[in-house]
């Protein structure tokens, strides 16, 4: 599994709506720091520092026999007082700890071992085929990096731009649906129809068993966050968080106008303009397929947080 140097991408409407299209509803632009591989011969370093240590050692005995043998009258100085050992640094604080998540496993995912992150691919794929369907597997989610795919687009959503080379989800079908021209330029109602795969399976999926699943490979979904860049990061917070963003998205009963200034298109109002890479996702499925969503999502949330959804503000 490769990590990006840099996961930098603009998110923009394109006509076409090509890989931009491809948008989750549920899932992150970072610049991903790479693994460093381990150094060749790693093993002479510490051999080096014991024969230095012992080279020293016998070096520090010879002068201090040396040393009885010869009488002094200078006084003993006094020894330098030892500095204190240095306080470890508290790590970060966690605000949803995974023990909290609820959910529920199903059995033939909690019976098979953990696979290792570099080879999960086939496990990853079983477990979506059940969950999602078979049909559905090949034909909306993409089947190499998964767990990489996963963690990054959620890390991205809340972001500005979103990379497009690592969404877990394959593009839309059809061409992107507009209407009017000029100032009278939007998007047009019938672009709704396109997300509907999407959001039917959304409908079906079972919050707790989805929550379940997650908590099983959460291990998984830890490590590769962390080897994005982010050492003492802590995955399940930043999914509640991106889950929060999505859910902040504004409700567009009426499609948003747009601009075209060069070949992509942009939200005419600036203010929506400037608002995250998933919320533009959000703004641009209409306002029926939007509600359906937030309403998964603070089911998922709630399973996440083990706060009840009826509590959640309403967003």
């Amino acid at each position: 599994m490769a990590y990006p140097s840099t996961a930098e991408e603009a998110h923009r409407i394109d006509p076409s709506d090509g890989p931009a299209a491809g948008e989750p509803m549920l899932a992150a632009d970072t610049d991903a720091r790479p693994i460093r591989a381990p150094r060749r011969n790693s093993w002479t370093r510490p051999v080096g520092v014991l024969l230095v240590l012992v080279a020293l050692g016998a070096l520090g005995y010879f002068l201090w026999q040396k040393n009885q043998s010869v009488e002094t009258t200078a006084p003993i100085p006094n020894a330098p007082a030892q500095a204190a050992p240095p306080i470890a640094e508290a790590p970060p604080a966690v605000d949803h700890p995974i023990e909290q998540a609820k959910g529920t496993v199903p059995p033939a995912v909690e019976q098979k071992p953990l696979p290792a992150l570099m080879v999960s691919d086939t496990t990853m794929q079983n477990t979506l085929a059940d969950l999602f369907g078979s049909a559905s597997l090949g034909r909306i989610f993409y089947e190499d990096a998964i767990v990489h795919r996963f963690v990054t687009t959620v890390d991205n959503l809340p972001r500005k731009t979103l990379p497009m080379r690592y969404l877990p989800v394959k593009p839309l079908g059809g061409a992107f649906v507009t209407t009017g021209s000029d100032e009278a330029l939007a998007i047009g109602a019938d672009n709704a129809a396109r997300y509907a795969p999407y959001v039917r399976i959304a409908d079906a999926v079972d919050a707790k068993t989805l929550v379940g699943i997650y908590v099983h490979f959460y291990p998984l979904l830890q490590q590769d966050y962390r080897a994005l860049g982010y050492p003492n990061g802590y995955f399940n917070d930043r999914l509640v968080q991106t889950i929060d963003d999505l859910l902040a998205a504004p409700d567009m009963t009426t499609p948003p106008t747009l601009i075209q200034p060069k070949v992509l298109y942009q939200y005419a109002d600036p203010e929506l303009e400037s608002r995250s890479a998933g919320q533009k996702v959000m703004m641009r499925m209409g306002s029926e397929n939007a509600a359906r969503i937030k309403a998964k999502l603070r089911e998922i949330r709630a399973e996440l947080t083990g706060i009840p959804a009826a509590e959640l503000k309403k967003k």
